[in-house]
């Protein structure tokens, strides 16, 4: 029974002459195996610790030694064993959880002198360098040959970048790596992303440029992402359209999007309120979202994309007379604010109720408006803009929704008047 872990031994006397401990864990490895103790010349059941300082190792006795376990916190890795004699704690921190748990429980049998036939006894022996050197945080792959076929990425990784490596898929033994922060899967052949990317709850940067994505899922959205995830690179992939859900990954604060096939942005970007940096250029976008005008942004770049000549005699309108009561008691619920969900009513409708349009007059419409596109100067919503074409503007057409005949004359009206002045 082995395990790798950082490794603290505390002398208990030491307060006793007024002295502490140095508070800080060395990288070792423990195991538990059988030795021969020269005085009795009996074999008994032994503790090792080796360090890069000490690879032959310190043994400590196991049998009616160990006085308690402290394991509140197995769970994140941690563990201390305080033993009899000598009057020491061994501290444990940064070992994964299952190891620990296993290793605790060959220790707790060793120390009860049950039937060592059953534990999974180590040779005392000492280390290699290699097995005592302080975890990697840190692991970068660029050629194929240079891929790990046969071994695990180290459990201790931060960031993992991984590209040019021919990658149709997203290996599972990346989605092991509980404190992976970056993730670098840019420059393969990715078609699709499991939604277990979601359970890597340190996650905050994601890159996955120039792979071959269709899709970006709804349960990614949905995941542990919404509180961690603050860049995400999906340039150059095949992307159409992103889920309504996106706009849960409130923590973005730069989002590339560039050299897709997106012909829309997500319906509510605005609530992407820590946004400081969006590049959407080379996609298909003809207009941008209502939402867009709530965006506080730092960097804008949209150049290269089809956006339409923003006409507000031209529009689309999907309005009945009278209004049907599902709209009117949607536009209420909106309007007041009444609290809503799949637990009071129809799933579809909280669906819709999440698709409400805002007219200019600050009533919400559903499924029933008046859609028109408008002229705006994307310097309202960003310090830095890239020119939108080659003709050095800044301006791009955003959707307008009016909840009424009314609301969209009277749009038509201050138009008029702005145009004549």
């Amino acid at each position: 029974m082995k395990l790798q872990c950082d490794v603290e031994v505390v002398n208990r006397m030491l307060p006793t002459f007024g002295m502490k401990s140095r508070g800080k864990g060395t990288r070792a490895v423990l195991s538990i195996g059988r030795h021969l103790d020269k005085t009795s010349q009996r074999s008994n059941i032994y503790m090792m610790i080796c360090t890069a300082k000490d690879r032959a190792g310190s043994k400590y006795k196991l049998k009616d030694n160990i006085e308690k376990f402290f394991t509140w916190f197995v769970e994140e890795g941690k563990a201390t064993v305080r033993l009899k004699e000598p009057a020491v704690d061994i501290c444990l921190s940064k070992a994964d959880a299952n190891s620990l748990k296993s290793f605790l429980s060959a220790a707790r049998l060793a120390d009860r002198g049950s039937d060592t036939s059953s534990l999974p006894l180590s040779t005392l022996t000492p280390v290699r360098a290699r097995d005592v050197e302080q975890p990697k945080k840190k692991l970068t792959i660029v050629s194929k040959k240079d891929y790990p076929l046969t071994s695990n990425f180290p459990y201790s990784l931060e960031q993992l970048q991984v590209s040019y490596c021919k990658l149709s898929r997203v290996d599972m033994r990346m989605l092991s790596l509980k404190a992976l922060r970056k993730l670098d899967l840019s420059n393969n052949h990715i078609k699709k992303l499991p939604a277990t990317i979601g359970d890597l709850s340190c996650l905050s940067e994601l890159i996955l440029h120039n792979n071959h994505l269709e899709a970006f899922s709804e349960a990614l959205c949905l995941s542990t992402l919404q509180r961690t995830l603050q860049l995400l690179d999906l340039s150059q992939n095949r992307l159409q359209s992103l889920p309504a859900q996106f706009c849960q990954l409130r923590e973005l604060s730069n989002l590339k999007l560039d050299d897709n096939e997106l012909v829309c942005l997500p319906f509510h970007i605005g609530r992407l309120s820590k946004l400081r940096f969006l590049s959407a250029a080379h996609n298909q976008l003809a207009v941008l979202p209502g939402d867009f005008r709530k965006l506080s942004l730092e960097n804008l770049d949209l150049f290269g994309n089809p956006f339409i000549q923003p006409n507000p005699l031209d529009h689309t309108i999907q309005l009945t007379f009278p209004l049907p009561l599902q709209e009117l008691a949607s536009r209420a619920v909106s309007n007041l604010r009444i609290p809503y969900g799949p637990h009071l009513i129809p799933a579809h409708l909280c669906q819709d109720l999440e698709l409400a349009k805002t007219c200019d007059c600050g009533c919400v419409c559903i499924n029933f408006y008046i859609r028109t596109a408008v002229s705006m100067n994307l310097h309202q919503v960003s310090h830095t803009v890239v020119l939108v074409d080659d003709m050095g503007g800044t301006d791009a057409p955003v959707q307008q929704h009016f909840c009424s005949l009314s609301c969209y004359s009277e749009f038509l009206d201050n138009s008029l008047q702005r145009g004549i002045r």
